[in-house]
């Protein structure tokens, strides 16, 4: 089973007018997650399902891949802030060989993934990492690859 992590787009910042909840990616971070979304098209990526936060910045983030990549998002508490590999293994105990892309938040990603495959990872906004499964019981993987958001402007 192949695992996809990419934490939300740049969003605004928070304050005390708007709920952190509620916060809304930036002009350029929608532009930057259209590119990814082209990229990751371009490269194949094919997730059989598209999990996202309950946020509003991993919503926007999730429906700009979503499209590009013609996979639904689905809402998944899960993914709001809290998310371990518990949760990995809560929405993939159906799964055997499916690719599935989270979106989420930080520091989450980092400590899950390093969790997951016992290297140190720092998930910058919008950037994405692919762990492969190896072990479900225990649930263990193999980091990839994974493309800080600079990378993906140097592609695009």
């Amino acid at each position: 089973m192949r695992l996809y992590f990419f934490r939300h787009a740049i969003a605004y910042d928070q304050d005390d007018k708007i709920p952190d909840e509620e916060r809304e990616l930036t002009e350029e971070g929608i532009a930057r997650t259209k590119r990814a979304a082209q990229l990751l098209k371009d490269l194949g990526v094919a997730p059989d399902h598209l999990y996202t936060s309950p946020l509003k910045r991993c919503q926007q983030t999730a429906n700009i891949l979503g499209r590009g990549l013609g996979v639904n998002v689905e809402v998944q508490p899960e993914l709001a802030p809290g998310f371990n590999i518990t949760a990995i293994e809560s929405l993939t105990h159906n799964f055997s060989k499916e690719e599935i892309l989270f979106v989420g938040h930080e520091p989450d990603f980092s400590t899950t993934i390093s969790s997951l495959t016992g290297g140190r990872v720092i998930m910058k906004r919008g950037s994405l990492a692919r762990v492969e499964v190896i072990s479900r019981r225990p649930m263990l993987g193999q980091l990839i690859w994974l493309i800080a958001p600079k990378i993906f402007e140097q592609l695009s």
